[in-house]
């Protein structure tokens, strides 16, 4: 289904463009290690409210974050992932897939991209993952939020053993 497209990472290298599962499986890899992140914001953040600014609170009721604590959240959300996605275009699972993220011309993404990538990519995973389907059908592979962000998820090739064998035998 991904047909391969050119991009300026080499000028012999053709990629791909990822497919759903491979996107799959790297959001899962991704959604561990996101989750611990939120649970520290999380527990930050509470500790803030409550302990610090002495927010009022009902001993055996639940603690809430609130609004600001909501929004923070998004921006730790999407600060996760602009971070990795412009320093190497590869978040961990996207690294554990051999995948990245280029801009429509095989580029670094821009800040810009990336957060409009990720409000993207929650509205395709919130209709239903429609979104997210939508590579199923299209032609180049490409999910919604891939065409609203100017960005793709290519598939990097798999490196070379007769290179990595030999580099890392010798001792000195």
């Amino acid at each position: 289904m991904s047909q391969p497209t050119s991009h300026n990472t080499s000028p012999q290298e053709t990629v791909a463009i990822a497919g759903l599962m491979r996107r799959l499986g790297a959001m899962v890899y991704d959604s561990l290690i996101l989750m611990a992140v939120l649970m520290a914001y999380g527990s930050i953040a509470l500790f803030v409210k409550y302990k610090i600014f002495q927010a009022p609170h009902i001993q055996g009721e639940k603690m809430e974050l609130g609004l600001i604590g909501f929004v923070l959240m998004l921006v730790v959300i999407i600060g996760f992932y602009s971070f990795f996605w412009m320093r190497g275009g590869q978040t961990v699972g996207m690294k554990a897939w051999r995948l990245r993220l280029v801009n429509d011309q095989g580029l670094p993404v821009t800040l810009t991209q990336c957060i409009t990538r990720c409000l993207f990519a929650w509205l395709s995973f919130a209709l239903g993952g429609m979104g997210y389907l939508w590579c199923l059908v299209d032609r180049n592979g490409m999910a919604a939020h891939d065409h609203l962000s100017h960005t793709q998820v290519v598939v990097l090739p798999k490196p070379d053993k007769k290179k990595t064998k030999g580099q890392g035998s010798e001792r000195g």
